[in-house]
């Protein structure tokens, strides 16, 4: 049974999905979106960062009913040992402005708004329902899908493969490989809530006003990783991510990095009192620009987590999502309007497009650091931030011993830590990968 035939159809209803299904039906392209799950969102539990340029570009008065929670006025970048912290952060009253950068959200909340936007806008959203595998035609060009629902062919000129970095679609139909354990990382988070004046109080915010924390170290336990802390409206959206071949090769359980973070004592205050109501894993594209996979073919595209387009150097990627999707909405609504056929050539145009953008010169710029933080991660999550504390203990530390003692004890630790050309290199290193 072969169902009508749409011009595109978007498998996924997350950021760049959303992004693709409302570019193309606001350009009156008979679009049909398939989600799996009850409601787009419905397996996104997590707070996460939305930047308001990329969905300005695409739904400019988004302000004026999207579910966001604070806009971010503050934020903090912690090196922690076990007992400690080493930060920095950044606040302005100029994030105070009338149309605010950066928010933090609740992805089920959001993506339900996005995806009412694009039924708004004249889509289809097809819930409940997974894509099993690409229909094609005799010369192998992708036609459509096959679904779970008694094995019914939907057809379309085009399929928009937005199915986060773990879909099966595109890996079943050979269109890219299965992303590799060095290349992906597992994020486990949990939501805590708190009284909006307490979270407020604790973070010194008002308003609506919100904080970021992002913290590196000992709390992966030597792997490549990250914990964060993002203040909702009532709640604090809490993970750590690491990457999943570190967590194999050391045997480490998410869920014990996630209670020793919560532990710290630096955390450990700004979440107390807290009621848990909701924990998520989730998997995130860590390869950076070597990982990308071929982006178009023919009668296919790939946008978003799919395409491995995240800056973890950055900790960017529902931006990245949100852009791919734009572009590639864009580019086949340009091809339909010509007249012309979904030829791999003719979708090339969404390659050239995302080319030119922030997107792929941020990724180029950044090629190396991936391999650089995952090849020494140990020096860079474990032992620095341990000489870190260490001078700056002694720095601090007041007790009658001479200066010149304390400077002693802390250039012994370097030297016992690493070779001091051991250090200079890895410093090269980075600097040269940040160039």
């Amino acid at each position: 049974m072969t169902h009508k035939n749409f011009d595109a159809i978007v498998v996924g209803a997350g950021m760049s999905g959303n992004a693709a299904a409302y570019t193309m039906a606001r350009r009156g392209l008979r679009v049909l979106q398939l989600e799996r799950g009850e409601y787009a969102g419905s397996k996104n539990v997590q707070g996460a960062i939305m930047y308001a340029n990329m969905l300005e570009t695409i739904i400019p008065d988004f302000r004026n009913d999207a579910p966001l929670e604070r806009h971010l006025v503050e934020q903090r970048f912690w090196i922690m040992d076990d007992t400690s912290h080493t930060g920095m952060h950044y606040r302005s009253d100029d994030f105070n402005e009338l149309s605010p950068n950066r928010y933090t959200i609740i992805r089920a909340q959001f993506d339900k708004w996005f995806s009412r936007k694009v039924r708004e806008a004249g889509g289809t959203i097809l819930c409940e329902t997974t894509a099993t595998e690409l229909a094609r035609d005799s010369g192998g060009k992708v036609i459509g899908v096959h679904t779970d629902r008694a094995g019914d062919v939907i057809q379309a000129d085009v399929v928009v493969l937005a199915e986060g970095v773990n879909g099966l679609l595109g890996t079943r139909a050979g269109l890219r490989e299965t992303p590799k354990p060095e290349n992906v990382a597992l994020a486990v988070k949990e939501m805590h809530f708190l009284p909006e004046e307490v979270i407020a109080e604790r973070f010194g915010i008002t308003g609506d006003e919100g904080c970021v924390i992002e913290a590196a170290g000992t709390i992966s336990r030597g792997m490549p990783g990250l914990g964060f802390l993002y203040t909702n409206r009532e709640s604090i959206s809490l993970g750590i991510g690491c990457l999943v071949s570190g967590l194999a090769a050391t045997m480490e359980k998410p869920y014990d990095l996630l209670d020793g973070f919560k532990r710290h004592p630096s955390v450990r205050p700004l979440i107390a009192g807290s009621e848990v109501k909701e924990y998520a894993a989730h998997l995130i594209p860590e390869g950076g620009f070597k990982a990308i996979p071929q982006l178009f073919g023919d009668g296919w595209v790939v946008v978003g987590d799919a395409a491995q387009l995240n800056n973890a150097v950055h900790r960017e990627g529902s931006n990245l999502a949100m852009v791919s999707g734009r572009m590639a909405g864009e580019s086949i609504s340009l091809i339909k309007s010509r007249g012309k056929p979904m030829t791999k050539q003719n979708l090339s145009l969404y390659k050239a497009m995302l080319d030119k953008s922030f997107v792929m010169q941020d990724l180029r710029k950044y090629k190396d650091m991936p391999s650089l933080l995952h090849t020494n991660s140990r020096s860079f999550f474990m032992t620095y931030p341990q000489l870190i504390s260490h001078a700056a203990k002694n720095f601090l530390r007041v007790d009658g011993t001479p200066k010149i003692e304390m400077e002693k004890a802390t250039t012994a630790a370097f030297i016992k830590a690493r070779s001091r050309w051991g250090l200079l290199s890895d410093a090269v290193r980075l600097a040269f990968a940040w160039r």
